[in-house]
Formats: C-alpha cells, structure tokens, sequence
C-alpha cells in the first residue's frame, strides 16, 4: 500500500543550517498495516509524514501508494488516496462551518466536482448515522459550528472525517498530543477502532511510546533522519517501554533517563 524508495531530503543544503532530515529511509507498508512511529524531535518523524502527503517533495527517492507513483504529484492530487489527522485540533475542520458542512466537504474529497447542494435528505442520515458511531452526541448537533466544539470532539470529528471514505492510507500526526489525557484515551480507543473496523493502513507518529505499543501490529523508532530499529507483531507484543529504551541506548549508545528525552 505504501513504498518509500530511498527517501533523502535536506533542509537549507549548503549553508550553515543544512539539516538532513531523512537519510535516505525504505519503508514498506502492506494493506492492513497500522505502524506506529517513535522518535526525538528532529528524528524526520513530521519530514517523513509531509514527504508521503504530498506537502514536501524528497530530494531523492520515490513513493509508492497502492502501487502507483506518487513522487512528483502535489498534495492536493494525493488527498484522494490520503487521510491525515493532525497534532492540533483547529487543524482539521472548518471552525465557521457546521458539522455536517465540514463532514459534507470530507465525503466529497473521492466524487467528482460539480454543481449540486452539498447536503441532502440523503446525505444527512449518513452523516447522523456515522457520528453515532462516537457515541460523543454529535449526531444530534449536526448544524452546530465546528468551533464550539471541544478539542477532543473537534479531533474525533477530523478522524471520522479523514478514514469515512476509505482512504488507502490513513496518517495519524501526533493526532492525541494536544489533549487532555481523558480525551487522549478517547481518540486513542477511536483510533484502534476505525483502523480496525475499515481495515485501513494507517502511519501513526506519536510521542507516547506506550501508545506507540499498545496501538498497531508494527512500531519503527527514528533517530538522526534514520529507522533504526524496527518491530513486527510477534516483536512487537514482548516489548515494552523499558526495553524500548533500552533498545536506542544499545543501538546509539547514550543513556537515556525518560521516554520523554527519547520522544519531545
């Protein structure tokens, strides 16, 4: 569902600044597979995120969705295949528009363009129907702006909105890392759900390694630009967070006290 060739790319090259965010990274993803992603800030966690969407293109390399190759074609085109989910809540509604008119915008990204009313008799039912699968109350709030909404409820809304039309691939960005915790846990269970429920290959970067454990049949860790160590299922059910850290202190030979030092 996913290739990635030989991803490099850097930032500001020749100057004092240059950065190599991804060294040259081959990443396979089957249909079915949700892999999550751990790594310190500067890992190439976001550059790697922004390279298969579209909204970055690599300086070498090429990728692959479903088989066909996407390296040069720009983000909008991509957004037929790709669902995203971002960090902050504001990211993926339109706070001025209603929640069925935000939901309206998401089903229409696979229909072809034209001149019809956007929500129907139809359309409407589908959409109560969909948001019951919450179980937050939506459904009864259909015209209600999507700003007056909370961020947990705001970042279910973007979930169901990027996975409702079965996208090839799902990207989940540190998707619960501006929540309350009591939320986090919500969009986190939601997650596992639509994942499974759609049967969708999903890439999902977060800072929480228990998250990145608990969620997914594959975990890859990054560092310096690089995946570093990778885990299957079977691999990844033995693992837990101290034998994570374990792992980047064997493989990079630093001491590590926290998660957090691995993972912010």
């Amino acid at each position: 569902m996913l290739q990635l060739n030989q991803i490099f790319k850097v930032f500001n090259e020749g100057t004092l600044d240059e950065k190599i965010a991804l060294d040259h990274i081959d990443l396979h993803l089957v249909p079915g597979d949700f892999v999550t992603v751990i790594g310190s800030n500067g890992a190439g966690k976001s550059t790697l995120m922004n390279i298969i969407s579209g909204k970055y293109a690599p300086d070498e390399g090429e990728v692959y969705i479903h088989g066909n190759n996407v390296t040069d074609e720009p983000e909008f085109k991509r957004a037929k295949r790709i669902g995203r989910v971002f960090q902050d809540p504001m990211a993926g509604t339109a706070p001025g528009m209603t929640i069925e008119e935000n939901l309206a915008i998401a089903y229409a990204r696979t229909a072809l363009r034209g001149f019809r009313r956007g929500v129907s008799k139809k359309r409407r039912q589908f959409f109560k129907e969909v948001l019951e699968t919450l179980q937050l109350g939506l459904e009864n709030r259909l015209e209600a702006k999507a700003g007056l909404l909370s961020g947990g409820e705001r970042q279910a809304l973007s979930l169901l909105m990027a996975t409702f039309t079965k996208p090839d691939l799902l990207l989940l960005d540190e998707h619960t890392a501006a929540l309350d915790p009591s939320r986090a846990e919500l969009i986190t269970s939601l997650t596992g759900q639509i994942v499974s429920e759609h049967k969708l290959t999903a890439l999902m970067v977060t800072h929480n390694m228990q998250q990145a454990l608990d969620l997914g049949n594959r975990l890859i860790m990054m560092d310096q630009g690089q995946i570093i160590f990778e885990a299957n299922s079977s691999e990844k059910s033995g693992l837990t967070v101290d034998k994570l850290l374990q792992e980047f202190q064997r493989i990079r030979g630093e001491k590590i006290n926290s998660d957090r030092s691995v993972l912010i």
